[in-house]
Protein backbone atom coordinates (compact mmCIF):
# COMPACT_ATOMS: atom_id res chain seq x y z
CA UNK A 1 0.00 0.00 0.00
CA UNK A 2 1.15 3.46 -0.65
CA UNK A 3 3.44 5.20 1.39
CA UNK A 4 3.22 2.43 4.40
CA UNK A 5 -0.46 3.27 4.59
CA UNK A 6 -2.39 0.53 7.43
CA UNK A 7 -5.72 -0.96 5.61
CA UNK A 8 -8.46 -2.57 6.96
CA UNK A 9 -11.51 -4.95 5.17
CA UNK A 10 -13.93 -6.97 6.26
CA UNK A 11 -16.55 -9.26 4.90
CA UNK A 12 -19.96 -8.98 6.86
CA UNK A 13 -21.02 -12.17 7.67
CA UNK A 14 -19.72 -15.53 6.25
CA UNK A 15 -16.04 -15.53 4.84
CA UNK A 16 -14.41 -14.00 8.50
CA UNK A 17 -12.26 -10.66 8.64
CA UNK A 18 -8.78 -9.30 8.03
CA UNK A 19 -8.03 -6.26 8.80
CA UNK A 20 -5.09 -3.91 11.57
CA UNK A 21 -6.80 -3.43 14.94
CA UNK A 22 -7.26 0.41 15.49
CA UNK A 23 -7.77 1.59 19.04
CA UNK A 24 -10.51 3.70 17.91
CA UNK A 25 -11.55 1.34 14.85
CA UNK A 26 -14.81 -0.49 14.43
CA UNK A 27 -14.59 -4.17 14.23
CA UNK A 28 -16.79 -6.09 11.67
CA UNK A 29 -20.34 -7.53 13.18
CA UNK A 30 -22.55 -10.86 11.85
CA UNK A 31 -25.24 -12.09 13.55
CA UNK A 32 -25.28 -14.60 15.91
CA UNK A 33 -25.85 -17.56 13.96
CA UNK A 34 -25.52 -18.63 10.24
CA UNK A 35 -27.82 -17.57 7.40
CA UNK A 36 -30.13 -20.54 6.85
CA UNK A 37 -30.40 -21.93 3.05
CA UNK A 38 -34.06 -20.44 2.36
CA UNK A 39 -36.94 -22.07 0.51
CA UNK A 40 -36.44 -22.31 -3.44
CA UNK A 41 -38.25 -18.89 -4.75
CA UNK A 42 -37.37 -16.33 -7.67
CA UNK A 43 -34.84 -13.51 -6.90
CA UNK A 44 -35.08 -13.58 -2.65
CA UNK A 45 -31.54 -14.39 -0.95
CA UNK A 46 -29.48 -14.76 -4.00
CA UNK A 47 -27.06 -12.00 -3.65
CA UNK A 48 -28.09 -9.66 -7.01
CA UNK A 49 -31.15 -8.16 -7.80
CA UNK A 50 -32.42 -7.09 -11.23
CA UNK A 51 -34.12 -3.54 -11.44
CA UNK A 52 -34.95 -2.90 -14.68
CA UNK A 53 -32.09 -2.44 -17.05
CA UNK A 54 -29.50 -2.70 -14.07
CA UNK A 55 -28.27 -5.58 -11.95
CA UNK A 56 -26.83 -4.48 -8.75
CA UNK A 57 -25.33 -6.78 -5.90
CA UNK A 58 -24.18 -4.96 -2.36
CA UNK A 59 -20.50 -4.85 -2.15
CA UNK A 60 -19.76 -5.85 1.84
CA UNK A 61 -16.09 -5.79 1.46
CA UNK A 62 -13.64 -2.54 1.68
CA UNK A 63 -10.31 -0.64 1.97
CA UNK A 64 -10.15 2.02 4.29
CA UNK A 65 -8.71 5.41 3.12
CA UNK A 66 -9.30 8.09 5.71
CA UNK A 67 -10.63 8.58 8.76
CA UNK A 68 -11.22 11.19 11.01
CA UNK A 69 -11.60 11.26 14.48
CA UNK A 70 -14.34 13.48 16.93
CA UNK A 71 -14.46 17.19 16.24
CA UNK A 72 -17.83 17.98 17.85
CA UNK A 73 -19.96 16.95 20.63
CA UNK A 74 -22.43 15.31 18.09
CA UNK A 75 -20.20 12.67 16.51
CA UNK A 76 -17.01 11.03 17.04
CA UNK A 77 -15.55 10.50 14.08
CA UNK A 78 -15.81 8.45 10.76
CA UNK A 79 -13.78 6.15 8.35
CA UNK A 80 -14.05 6.58 4.66
CA UNK A 81 -13.94 3.07 2.01
CA UNK A 82 -13.55 2.20 -0.91
CA UNK A 83 -15.72 -1.12 -2.09
CA UNK A 84 -13.19 -3.97 -3.29
CA UNK A 85 -13.59 -7.47 -4.81
CA UNK A 86 -16.13 -6.37 -6.69
CA UNK A 87 -17.74 -8.63 -9.14
CA UNK A 88 -16.59 -9.22 -12.59
CA UNK A 89 -18.80 -6.58 -14.98
CA UNK A 90 -19.91 -4.86 -12.30
CA UNK A 91 -19.20 -1.34 -11.42
CA UNK A 92 -18.93 1.04 -8.13
CA UNK A 93 -21.46 3.90 -7.45
CA UNK A 94 -19.58 5.64 -4.28
CA UNK A 95 -17.54 5.07 -1.45
CA UNK A 96 -18.44 4.06 2.05
CA UNK A 97 -18.40 5.96 5.44
CA UNK A 98 -19.40 5.15 8.54
CA UNK A 99 -19.12 6.24 12.05
CA UNK A 100 -15.53 4.93 14.10
CA UNK A 101 -17.28 3.93 17.06
CA UNK A 102 -20.20 1.61 15.15
CA UNK A 103 -19.22 -2.04 14.48
CA UNK A 104 -18.21 -2.18 11.12
CA UNK A 105 -21.37 -3.17 8.91
CA UNK A 106 -22.98 -1.69 5.79
CA UNK A 107 -22.82 -1.91 2.07
CA UNK A 108 -22.50 0.15 -1.74
CA UNK A 109 -24.21 -0.66 -4.50
CA UNK A 110 -22.39 -1.57 -7.65
CA UNK A 111 -24.13 -2.54 -10.61
CA UNK A 112 -23.70 -3.55 -14.22
CA UNK A 113 -26.00 -3.10 -17.35
CA UNK A 114 -28.45 -6.37 -18.15
CA UNK A 115 -28.54 -5.87 -21.56
CA UNK A 116 -26.62 -3.31 -23.99
CA UNK A 117 -28.52 -0.17 -25.08
CA UNK A 118 -30.50 -0.31 -28.50
CA UNK A 119 -31.65 2.32 -30.45
CA UNK A 120 -31.27 6.10 -29.78
CA UNK A 121 -31.28 4.71 -25.68
CA UNK A 122 -28.13 6.20 -24.08
CA UNK A 123 -26.20 3.01 -21.91
CA UNK A 124 -27.36 2.37 -18.43
CA UNK A 125 -23.65 3.59 -17.00
CA UNK A 126 -21.84 5.67 -17.82
CA UNK A 127 -17.55 7.06 -16.52
CA UNK A 128 -18.04 10.57 -15.08
CA UNK A 129 -16.36 13.25 -17.04
CA UNK A 130 -14.37 14.67 -14.66
CA UNK A 131 -14.69 15.34 -10.61
CA UNK A 132 -15.00 18.47 -8.75
CA UNK A 133 -13.07 18.51 -5.32
CA UNK A 134 -15.70 19.20 -2.41
CA UNK A 135 -13.52 19.27 0.63
CA UNK A 136 -10.22 18.51 1.89
CA UNK A 137 -8.17 18.38 5.14
CA UNK A 138 -5.20 20.11 3.50
CA UNK A 139 -1.78 19.03 4.95
CA UNK A 140 -3.49 16.52 7.27
CA UNK A 141 -0.87 17.48 10.19
CA UNK A 142 -4.13 17.50 12.35
CA UNK A 143 -3.63 14.86 14.97
CA UNK A 144 -7.46 14.84 14.48
CA UNK A 145 -7.40 13.23 11.05
CA UNK A 146 -5.37 10.53 9.31
CA UNK A 147 -3.50 12.02 6.90
CA UNK A 148 -5.11 13.84 4.25
CA UNK A 149 -8.46 13.69 3.03
CA UNK A 150 -9.80 14.80 -0.12
CA UNK A 151 -13.55 14.35 -1.26
CA UNK A 152 -14.31 14.12 -4.96
CA UNK A 153 -17.93 15.02 -6.51
CA UNK A 154 -18.19 12.79 -10.10
CA UNK A 155 -19.11 14.74 -13.08
CA UNK A 156 -21.94 13.05 -15.01
CA UNK A 157 -21.96 13.22 -18.77
CA UNK A 158 -25.57 14.80 -19.99
CA UNK A 159 -27.99 12.89 -18.86
CA UNK A 160 -26.54 11.11 -16.35
CA UNK A 161 -26.89 11.37 -12.39
CA UNK A 162 -23.60 10.22 -9.83
CA UNK A 163 -24.73 7.69 -7.02
CA UNK A 164 -21.72 9.00 -4.64
CA UNK A 165 -18.36 10.38 -4.03
CA UNK A 166 -14.84 9.53 -3.89
CA UNK A 167 -12.31 9.95 -1.32
CA UNK A 168 -8.52 9.91 -1.87
CA UNK A 169 -5.44 10.94 0.05
CA UNK A 170 -3.37 12.34 -2.64
CA UNK A 171 -4.85 15.64 -3.98
CA UNK A 172 -4.77 14.37 -7.92
CA UNK A 173 -7.93 13.84 -9.15
CA UNK A 174 -9.34 10.00 -9.01
CA UNK A 175 -9.51 7.93 -12.16
CA UNK A 176 -11.87 8.21 -13.93
CA UNK A 177 -12.49 4.52 -14.10
CA UNK A 178 -13.00 4.65 -10.15
CA UNK A 179 -16.78 5.18 -10.44
CA UNK A 180 -19.87 5.30 -12.92
CA UNK A 181 -22.54 7.49 -13.36
CA UNK A 182 -26.29 6.60 -13.72
CA UNK A 183 -28.55 7.47 -16.58
CA UNK A 184 -30.99 10.01 -15.12
CA UNK A 185 -34.20 7.92 -16.06
CA UNK A 186 -33.17 5.06 -14.00
CA UNK A 187 -32.61 7.30 -10.68
CA UNK A 188 -34.93 8.58 -8.25
CA UNK A 189 -34.33 11.67 -5.45
CA UNK A 190 -32.51 10.75 -2.39
CA UNK A 191 -32.18 12.48 1.07
CA UNK A 192 -29.69 12.85 3.86
CA UNK A 193 -30.68 11.75 7.57
CA UNK A 194 -28.00 10.49 10.28
CA UNK A 195 -25.37 12.76 10.84
CA UNK A 196 -22.00 10.70 10.34
CA UNK A 197 -19.54 13.25 11.50
CA UNK A 198 -19.00 16.49 11.68
CA UNK A 199 -15.84 18.55 11.28
CA UNK A 200 -14.12 21.28 9.54
CA UNK A 201 -10.43 22.48 8.19
CA UNK A 202 -9.55 26.20 8.52
CA UNK A 203 -12.90 27.28 9.01
CA UNK A 204 -14.25 25.17 6.49
CA UNK A 205 -17.35 22.65 7.88
CA UNK A 206 -17.70 18.83 6.41
CA UNK A 207 -21.03 17.50 7.14
CA UNK A 208 -21.28 13.75 6.41
CA UNK A 209 -24.82 12.04 6.37
CA UNK A 210 -26.09 8.84 5.67
CA UNK A 211 -28.58 8.68 2.58
CA UNK A 212 -31.71 7.08 1.61
CA UNK A 213 -34.53 7.27 -1.19
CA UNK A 214 -37.06 10.11 -0.32
CA UNK A 215 -39.89 7.94 -1.77
CA UNK A 216 -40.27 5.39 0.61
CA UNK A 217 -42.93 3.24 2.28
CA UNK A 218 -45.29 0.29 0.57
CA UNK A 219 -45.09 2.08 -2.73
CA UNK A 220 -41.54 3.61 -3.19
CA UNK A 221 -39.23 2.56 -5.58
CA UNK A 222 -36.12 4.50 -4.44
CA UNK A 223 -33.34 2.03 -3.92
CA UNK A 224 -30.33 2.57 -1.09
CA UNK A 225 -27.05 2.80 -3.33
CA UNK A 226 -24.84 2.95 0.62
CA UNK A 227 -23.37 5.34 -0.29
CA UNK A 228 -22.81 9.44 1.94
CA UNK A 229 -23.90 12.81 0.99
CA UNK A 230 -21.43 15.40 2.39
CA UNK A 231 -21.69 19.18 1.75
CA UNK A 232 -22.61 22.03 4.67
CA UNK A 233 -25.64 21.54 4.33
CA UNK A 234 -28.20 18.25 3.55
CA UNK A 235 -30.80 20.35 1.98
CA UNK A 236 -27.87 20.65 -0.64
CA UNK A 237 -28.59 17.38 -2.57
CA UNK A 238 -26.16 16.74 -5.88
CA UNK A 239 -26.37 12.96 -5.86
CA UNK A 240 -29.14 10.26 -6.39
CA UNK A 241 -29.98 6.84 -5.41
CA UNK A 242 -31.41 4.07 -8.25
CA UNK A 243 -35.33 3.43 -9.36
CA UNK A 244 -36.68 0.11 -9.57
CA UNK A 245 -38.13 -0.42 -12.64
CA UNK A 246 -39.12 -3.71 -12.22
CA UNK A 247 -42.48 -4.13 -11.27
CA UNK A 248 -42.84 -7.51 -10.00
CA UNK A 249 -40.43 -7.00 -7.35
CA UNK A 250 -38.84 -10.31 -8.05
CA UNK A 251 -36.45 -10.34 -5.17
CA UNK A 252 -39.53 -10.31 -2.47
CA UNK A 253 -39.74 -13.38 -0.56
CA UNK A 254 -42.57 -15.74 -1.84
CA UNK A 255 -44.69 -17.58 1.06
CA UNK A 256 -42.47 -20.43 1.93
CA UNK A 257 -39.61 -18.04 2.34
CA UNK A 258 -42.06 -15.77 5.02
CA UNK A 259 -42.63 -18.39 7.02
CA UNK A 260 -38.65 -19.32 7.04
CA UNK A 261 -37.78 -15.69 7.67
CA UNK A 262 -40.09 -15.25 10.47
CA UNK A 263 -39.26 -18.80 12.06
CA UNK A 264 -35.53 -18.20 11.79
CA UNK A 265 -36.01 -14.30 12.83
CA UNK A 266 -38.73 -14.10 14.94
CA UNK A 267 -38.03 -12.27 18.09
CA UNK A 268 -39.36 -13.03 21.70
CA UNK A 269 -42.05 -10.25 23.12
CA UNK A 270 -41.20 -9.85 26.97
CA UNK A 271 -44.00 -8.41 29.08
CA UNK A 272 -42.99 -6.27 32.47
CA UNK A 273 -43.75 -8.82 35.17
CA UNK A 274 -45.83 -6.52 37.20
CA UNK A 275 -48.36 -6.13 33.99
CA UNK A 276 -52.15 -6.72 34.48
CA UNK A 277 -53.01 -6.00 31.31
CA UNK A 278 -51.40 -8.89 28.86
CA UNK A 279 -51.92 -9.43 25.10
CA UNK A 280 -54.33 -12.05 23.97
CA UNK A 281 -55.37 -13.13 20.09
CA UNK A 282 -57.95 -10.99 18.71
CA UNK A 283 -60.66 -14.06 18.03
CA UNK A 284 -59.81 -14.71 22.13
CA UNK A 285 -60.82 -10.99 22.29
CA UNK A 286 -63.89 -11.88 20.20
CA UNK A 287 -64.99 -14.68 21.72
CA UNK A 288 -64.93 -14.02 25.66
CA UNK A 289 -67.55 -10.92 25.30
CA UNK A 290 -66.25 -8.11 22.75
CA UNK A 291 -69.36 -5.87 21.68
CA UNK A 292 -69.69 -3.72 18.73
CA UNK A 293 -71.41 -0.03 19.52
CA UNK A 294 -72.71 1.81 17.09
CA UNK A 295 -74.06 5.95 17.31
CA UNK A 296 -77.26 6.48 18.49
CA UNK A 297 -77.68 2.38 20.18
CA UNK A 298 -77.51 2.00 23.51
CA UNK A 299 -77.31 -1.71 22.84
CA UNK A 300 -73.84 -3.31 21.61
CA UNK A 301 -73.76 -6.58 19.32
CA UNK A 302 -71.83 -9.46 19.88
CA UNK A 303 -68.51 -9.52 17.73
CA UNK A 304 -68.07 -12.75 16.05
CA UNK A 305 -64.77 -14.97 16.71
CA UNK A 306 -63.97 -13.76 13.32
CA UNK A 307 -65.40 -10.20 13.18
CA UNK A 308 -66.74 -10.91 10.05
CA UNK A 309 -70.51 -8.84 11.50
CA UNK A 310 -67.61 -6.08 11.79
CA UNK A 311 -68.28 -3.14 9.22
CA UNK A 312 -65.89 -3.18 6.89
CA UNK A 313 -63.53 -0.50 5.11
CA UNK A 314 -64.72 3.83 5.15
CA UNK A 315 -62.91 5.14 7.25
CA UNK A 316 -62.90 6.51 11.09
CA UNK A 317 -66.11 8.16 11.08
CA UNK A 318 -66.83 7.67 15.01
CA UNK A 319 -70.08 5.68 14.10
CA UNK A 320 -68.60 2.37 15.78
CA UNK A 321 -66.58 1.75 18.40
CA UNK A 322 -66.12 -1.70 19.95
CA UNK A 323 -66.07 -1.99 23.69
CA UNK A 324 -65.56 -4.70 26.82
CA UNK A 325 -68.22 -6.85 27.56
CA UNK A 326 -70.91 -5.39 30.25
CA UNK A 327 -70.92 -8.21 32.67
CA UNK A 328 -68.83 -9.93 35.05
CA UNK A 329 -66.17 -10.91 32.31
CA UNK A 330 -65.08 -7.37 31.72
CA UNK A 331 -62.15 -7.66 34.25
CA UNK A 332 -61.29 -11.13 32.33
CA UNK A 333 -60.87 -9.86 29.13
CA UNK A 334 -59.26 -6.57 30.11
CA UNK A 335 -56.36 -8.88 31.22
CA UNK A 336 -56.13 -10.16 28.38
CA UNK A 337 -55.10 -14.33 27.73
CA UNK A 338 -51.06 -14.49 26.51
CA UNK A 339 -51.56 -18.24 25.92
CA UNK A 340 -53.85 -17.25 22.70
CA UNK A 341 -52.05 -14.00 22.17
CA UNK A 342 -49.98 -14.57 18.47
CA UNK A 343 -48.25 -11.94 16.35
CA UNK A 344 -50.19 -10.85 13.29
CA UNK A 345 -47.46 -9.93 10.59
CA UNK A 346 -47.85 -7.80 7.11
CA UNK A 347 -45.25 -8.39 4.86
CA UNK A 348 -44.73 -5.26 2.71
CA UNK A 349 -41.73 -3.99 0.19
CA UNK A 350 -39.09 -1.56 1.63
CA UNK A 351 -36.65 0.54 -0.21
CA UNK A 352 -37.86 -0.12 -3.26
CA UNK A 353 -38.58 -3.91 -3.39
CA UNK A 354 -34.74 -4.73 -2.19
CA UNK A 355 -35.45 -5.28 2.04
CA UNK A 356 -38.55 -6.53 3.35
CA UNK A 357 -40.38 -5.39 6.18
CA UNK A 358 -42.38 -7.83 8.72
CA UNK A 359 -44.33 -5.51 10.57
CA UNK A 360 -45.32 -7.42 13.69
CA UNK A 361 -48.55 -6.33 15.39
CA UNK A 362 -49.17 -7.47 18.98
CA UNK A 363 -52.96 -6.35 20.34
CA UNK A 364 -54.18 -6.45 24.31
CA UNK A 365 -57.33 -6.04 25.18
CA UNK A 366 -56.82 -2.89 27.87
CA UNK A 367 -54.13 -0.43 28.09
CA UNK A 368 -53.49 0.49 31.65
CA UNK A 369 -53.16 4.08 33.13
CA UNK A 370 -49.35 5.74 32.93
CA UNK A 371 -47.10 6.78 36.23
CA UNK A 372 -45.77 9.88 36.11
CA UNK A 373 -42.02 10.51 36.85
CA UNK A 374 -40.55 13.56 39.04
CA UNK A 375 -36.68 13.23 39.21
CA UNK A 376 -36.44 10.46 41.61
CA UNK A 377 -40.27 9.98 42.69
CA UNK A 378 -43.06 8.24 40.95
CA UNK A 379 -47.04 9.20 41.04
CA UNK A 380 -48.63 6.49 39.03
CA UNK A 381 -52.00 7.62 37.62
CA UNK A 382 -55.49 5.89 38.53
CA UNK A 383 -57.12 6.80 34.91
CA UNK A 384 -54.73 8.96 32.89
CA UNK A 385 -53.68 6.87 29.77
CA UNK A 386 -56.06 4.02 30.05
CA UNK A 387 -57.97 3.05 27.28
CA UNK A 388 -59.92 -0.43 25.74
CA UNK A 389 -57.66 -2.11 22.69
CA UNK A 390 -54.09 -1.70 22.13
CA UNK A 391 -52.67 -2.02 19.22
CA UNK A 392 -49.06 -1.84 19.28
CA UNK A 393 -45.83 -3.25 16.92
CA UNK A 394 -42.35 -3.45 15.91
CA UNK A 395 -40.96 -4.39 12.38
CA UNK A 396 -37.69 -6.35 11.24
CA UNK A 397 -36.13 -5.12 8.07
CA UNK A 398 -34.49 -7.89 5.97
CA UNK A 399 -32.32 -7.65 3.44
CA UNK A 400 -33.39 -9.12 -0.34
CA UNK A 401 -30.22 -9.35 -1.37
CA UNK A 402 -28.77 -12.01 1.08
CA UNK A 403 -32.09 -12.79 3.80
CA UNK A 404 -29.79 -11.34 6.34
CA UNK A 405 -31.86 -9.26 9.38
CA UNK A 406 -30.89 -5.64 8.94
CA UNK A 407 -32.49 -3.69 11.65
CA UNK A 408 -35.69 -3.56 13.74
CA UNK A 409 -38.17 -0.52 13.87
CA UNK A 410 -39.21 -0.60 17.90
CA UNK A 411 -42.58 1.31 17.77
CA UNK A 412 -42.93 3.89 20.79
CA UNK A 413 -46.19 6.15 21.37
CA UNK A 414 -46.99 7.77 18.13
CA UNK A 415 -43.00 7.06 17.22
CA UNK A 416 -40.54 4.95 17.36
CA UNK A 417 -37.16 3.85 16.83
CA UNK A 418 -34.67 1.96 14.25
CA UNK A 419 -32.13 -0.56 15.98
CA UNK A 420 -28.89 -1.98 13.69
CA UNK A 421 -28.54 -5.70 14.43
CA UNK A 422 -25.76 -4.75 16.30
CA UNK A 423 -27.25 -3.01 19.24
CA UNK A 424 -30.15 -5.83 19.67
CA UNK A 425 -30.38 -8.41 22.48
CA UNK A 426 -30.51 -12.23 21.34
CA UNK A 427 -32.26 -14.94 23.06
CA UNK A 428 -31.26 -17.58 20.98
CA UNK A 429 -29.30 -17.45 17.66
CA UNK A 430 -31.19 -14.44 15.48
CA UNK A 431 -33.83 -14.02 17.27
CA UNK A 432 -34.20 -10.81 19.08
CA UNK A 433 -35.47 -9.30 22.08
CA UNK A 434 -38.21 -7.29 22.06
CA UNK A 435 -39.41 -5.68 25.67
CA UNK A 436 -42.54 -4.51 25.83
CA UNK A 437 -43.25 -1.70 28.70
CA UNK A 438 -45.41 -2.37 31.64
CA UNK A 439 -49.48 -0.77 30.66
CA UNK A 440 -48.73 1.22 28.04
CA UNK A 441 -46.87 -1.47 25.63
CA UNK A 442 -44.45 0.03 23.60
CA UNK A 443 -40.95 -2.04 22.62
CA UNK A 444 -37.59 -0.78 22.94
CA UNK A 445 -34.82 -3.09 22.07
CA UNK A 446 -33.24 -3.13 26.24
CA UNK A 447 -34.60 -3.55 29.60
CA UNK A 448 -34.66 0.02 31.90
CA UNK A 449 -36.64 2.93 32.43
CA UNK A 450 -37.86 5.05 29.82
CA UNK A 451 -38.35 8.26 30.09
CA UNK A 452 -40.98 10.02 27.87
CA UNK A 453 -40.38 13.59 28.20
CA UNK A 454 -37.45 15.71 29.80
CA UNK A 455 -34.43 13.45 30.51
CA UNK A 456 -32.40 16.26 31.48
CA UNK A 457 -35.40 17.43 33.96
CA UNK A 458 -36.06 13.50 34.87
CA UNK A 459 -39.96 14.60 34.43
CA UNK A 460 -41.60 12.65 31.56
CA UNK A 461 -44.18 9.53 32.45
CA UNK A 462 -42.16 6.15 32.68
CA UNK A 463 -41.68 3.39 30.33
CA UNK A 464 -40.40 0.18 32.42
CA UNK A 465 -39.30 -2.59 30.35
CA UNK A 466 -37.98 -6.07 32.46
CA UNK A 467 -37.23 -9.63 31.06
CA UNK A 468 -40.53 -11.86 32.98
CA UNK A 469 -42.12 -15.29 32.52
CA UNK A 470 -45.05 -13.92 30.51
CA UNK A 471 -43.64 -13.57 26.90
CA UNK A 472 -44.92 -14.40 22.90
CA UNK A 473 -42.71 -16.18 20.69
CA UNK A 474 -43.39 -14.78 17.75
CA UNK A 475 -41.32 -17.25 15.65
CA UNK A 476 -44.29 -19.67 16.21
CA UNK A 477 -47.15 -17.57 17.78
CA UNK A 478 -47.64 -15.58 14.36
CA UNK A 479 -50.34 -15.17 11.61
CA UNK A 480 -49.62 -13.64 8.11
CA UNK A 481 -52.31 -10.82 7.72
CA UNK A 482 -51.50 -8.94 4.79
CA UNK A 483 -48.62 -9.15 1.84
CA UNK A 484 -50.52 -7.29 -1.02
CA UNK A 485 -47.52 -7.63 -3.60
CA UNK A 486 -48.37 -11.71 -3.26
CA UNK A 487 -51.80 -11.05 -5.00
CA UNK A 488 -54.00 -13.29 -3.96
CA UNK A 489 -51.57 -15.56 -1.85
CA UNK A 490 -52.57 -14.14 1.64
CA UNK A 491 -56.28 -13.60 2.75
CA UNK A 492 -57.13 -10.66 4.84
CA UNK A 493 -59.05 -11.68 8.08
CA UNK A 494 -62.48 -9.33 8.46
CA UNK A 495 -61.25 -7.49 11.36
CA UNK A 496 -58.80 -5.98 9.59
CA UNK A 497 -60.72 -4.25 7.23
CA UNK A 498 -63.23 -2.79 10.78
CA UNK A 499 -61.47 0.82 10.59
CA UNK A 500 -63.24 2.40 13.81
CA UNK A 501 -61.78 2.36 17.03
CA UNK A 502 -61.41 -0.20 19.03
CA UNK A 503 -62.57 1.42 22.08
CA UNK A 504 -64.92 3.60 22.99
CA UNK A 505 -63.81 7.30 24.02
CA UNK A 506 -63.80 7.59 27.82
CA UNK A 507 -64.10 10.67 29.61
CA UNK A 508 -61.94 11.61 32.15
CA UNK A 509 -60.01 14.93 33.54
CA UNK A 510 -56.69 14.14 32.84
CA UNK A 511 -55.90 17.50 34.20
CA UNK A 512 -57.82 17.05 37.74
CA UNK A 513 -55.27 13.81 38.43
CA UNK A 514 -52.20 15.80 37.48
CA UNK A 515 -53.45 18.83 39.60
CA UNK A 516 -53.45 16.58 42.68
CA UNK A 517 -49.69 15.50 41.86
CA UNK A 518 -48.74 19.21 41.19
CA UNK A 519 -49.70 20.89 44.10
CA UNK A 520 -47.39 19.34 46.27
CA UNK A 521 -44.47 20.46 43.87
CA UNK A 522 -42.43 23.74 44.40
CA UNK A 523 -43.74 26.58 42.19
CA UNK A 524 -40.86 26.09 39.81
CA UNK A 525 -40.76 22.31 39.06
CA UNK A 526 -44.44 22.76 38.72
CA UNK A 527 -44.93 25.28 35.35
CA UNK A 528 -42.24 22.23 34.09
CA UNK A 529 -44.07 19.24 34.65
CA UNK A 530 -47.50 20.72 32.82
CA UNK A 531 -45.51 22.26 30.58
CA UNK A 532 -43.52 18.90 29.50
CA UNK A 533 -46.97 17.00 29.86
CA UNK A 534 -48.57 18.80 27.39
CA UNK A 535 -46.11 17.83 24.48
CA UNK A 536 -46.27 14.65 24.82
CA UNK A 537 -47.88 12.35 22.60
CA UNK A 538 -51.78 12.24 23.05
CA UNK A 539 -51.41 8.55 23.46
CA UNK A 540 -50.22 8.47 26.46
CA UNK A 541 -53.38 10.39 27.75
CA UNK A 542 -56.06 10.29 25.16
CA UNK A 543 -59.68 9.30 25.94
CA UNK A 544 -60.45 7.79 22.77
CA UNK A 545 -59.89 4.13 21.76
CA UNK A 546 -57.16 3.33 18.99
CA UNK A 547 -57.54 2.30 15.41
CA UNK A 548 -56.57 -1.17 13.81
CA UNK A 549 -53.48 -1.81 12.05
CA UNK A 550 -54.40 -0.68 8.76
CA UNK A 551 -55.48 2.80 9.97
CA UNK A 552 -51.96 3.67 10.85
CA UNK A 553 -49.72 5.57 8.67
CA UNK A 554 -47.03 3.21 8.98
CA UNK A 555 -49.05 0.55 6.99
CA UNK A 556 -48.40 2.24 3.56
CA UNK A 557 -45.88 3.95 4.60
CA UNK A 558 -41.91 3.43 5.92
CA UNK A 559 -41.67 3.59 9.80
CA UNK A 560 -40.87 6.79 11.29
CA UNK A 561 -37.05 6.96 10.94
Amino acid sequence: MMDGLRWFCWNRGRGGAVYDRFPTEPEPFSLPSPIPQWPKGEGFGQGSICIGELEIVGVTKFERVWRCYQLSENTKGAVFCRPVDIKDGFFCLGHYAQPVDQPLRGFVLAAKEITASRGEKLPALQKPIDYTLIWSSDDGKDDTYDGCGYFWLPCPPEGYKAMGYVVTREPGKPSLEEIRCVRADLTDTCEAHGLIVETSFLNTPLRVWKTRPAHRGIWGRGVSVGTFFCGSSKDDMNISCLNNLDSSLHAMPNLDQIHAVINHYGPTVFFHPEERYLPSSVSWFFKNGATLYKKGKKTGEIIDSKGSNLPNGGGNDGDYWIDLPDDDRNNIVKCGDIESAELYVHVKPAIGGTFTDFAMWVFCPFNGPGTLKISLASFPFSKVGQHVGDWEHFTLRVCNYTGELWSIYFSQHSGGVWVDTYNLEFIKDNKAIVYSTKNGHASFPHAGCYLQGSEKLGIGIRNDAEISNFFVDSSIKYQIIAAEYLGDAVTEPSWLQYMREWGPTIKYNSKCELDKILKFLPLNLRYSVESIFDKLPIELYGEEGPTGPKEKNNWVGDERW
